[in-house]
């Protein structure tokens, strides 16, 4: 007992320290060396400064386009094993094009949906309309009736430069009017996860993420070259520094199809191919060690039209029967022709009803025939 005596003295003695120094007083006391001054003295900006010239072009791209910049929730019905039919929403991005409502897509945003709502940038909600569809481009039109729509300037996609300055506008993970920048990191062809193949894809580092689909990729000026798509990640369905975006080009050769008919009319030259290397070449003794050589044209087809000829005499490469003799193709419209990937570029180019000059050489005459390419669905 006598041992304990000093430690329940000090217990008392803090005890009363405590209490009349801190919680009679409600609170903590500052220790009595710490004054308190009239006021706190920070370190502030002088004033606020200007932006630089590139923080000022961001500013004006993404003012010049928000209002142009939708999203896009599509509602489908799905079958559960224990409730029947169930609701599921996904969301996406669009832009306007035109004043008569019309909007610019990606098919997969829109797909299987039993309903579509858009809201504008101003928070208004409205139903949409499916006008047109194209699985194969991955792309779709949609329309609203609203008043005072403002549509987005559509630029060109040619001859984009790997490093060029890219801006990404959209609504990822639901994240309204969210402005990325980035640069044109490649230009090459994907495939979609659900199978479309993209030719000339442009490839970005500007953050893509979930719901940015369908969204506007933009140059320096704040056009449209591109609509995003896809991107790679890691299984994490989140930007990895990899997006890519259908050229805005492949989309101009189709809208017109996509909102007058509501399909797209997709052109073919209607002949079947095999490409030529200068081995080939030399063995066929051919004029051009390049092109693409007419196997048959399709009857009644395009090429056929045209008076472009295919092969007359049989032959075998490796096991494969093939028919040689035929005109070689080695350009359309000036571009040089190499592959069936070639030709299918430039198809993408152009729609049913386009007159196209082929060049090709019959024997070792060089020729330019005109030709109007048909609906692809016709010729096969």
């Amino acid at each position: 007992m006598k041992l304990a005596r000093p430690f329940i003295f000090g217990i008392v003695l803090a005890s009363a320290f405590f209490y009349f120094t801190t919680y009679r007083s409600g609170h903590l006391h500052a220790p009595s060396w710490m004054g308190r001054p009239q006021h706190v003295e920070i370190t502030e900006a002088a004033g606020s400064e200007a932006f630089d010239s590139e923080e000022q072009n961001n500013i004006t791209v993404y003012r010049k386009n928000i209002g142009a910049v939708v999203n896009i929730t599509s509602r489908v019905m799905t079958f559960d094993f224990f409730y029947g039919t169930v609701p599921q929403e996904g969301q996406g991005s669009g832009f306007v094009i035109d004043k008569d409502g019309h909007i610019l897509t990606n098919y997969h945003v829109i797909a299987d949906a039993q309903a579509v709502e858009v809201t504008l940038h101003n928070h208004k909600k409205y139903k949409a309309t499916i006008v047109g569809s194209d699985r194969v481009h991955d792309l779709a039109i949609i329309q609203i009736k609203a008043a005072d729509l403002q549509p987005i300037v559509l630029g060109d996609s040619t001859n984009l430069q790997v490093g060029q300055k890219v801006y990404a506008i959209g609504n990822p993970f639901g994240l309204a009017g969210t402005l990325t920048q980035g640069i044109v990191s490649s230009i090459r062809q994907v495939q979609e996860p659900n199978g479309p193949i993209i030719e000339e894809a442009i490839q970005t580092d500007a953050a893509i993420n979930p719901g940015n689909s369908g969204g506007p990729l933009l140059n320096f000026h704040g056009e449209v070259i591109g609509i995003n798509t896809i991107i790679a990640s890691n299984g994490a369905a989140q930007s990895s520094g990899i997006g890519f975006a259908i050229p805005i080009n492949t989309a101009k050769a189709v809208v017109n199809d996509l909102v007058t008919l509501g399909r797209v009319r997709r052109p073919a030259l209607g002949v079947r191919t095999i490409p030529i290397d200068p081995e080939l070449a030399e063995d066929m003794k051919l004029a051009a060690d390049y092109g693409l050589l007419i196997v048959q044209a399709v009857p009644g087809g395009s090429a056929d039209r045209a008076g472009l000829r295919g092969g007359s005499e049989r032959a075998y490469l490796g096991n494969m029967p093939i028919m040689i003799g035929g005109d070689l193709i080695v350009a359309i419209d000036g571009e040089r022709i190499e592959s069936q990937q070639n030709l299918a570029q430039m198809m993408n180019k152009h729609r049913a009803g386009d007159t196209v000059k082929v060049t090709i050489f019959r024997g070792n005459k060089k020729l330019d025939v005109p030709v109007v390419l048909g609906e692809a669905r016709d010729q096969v």
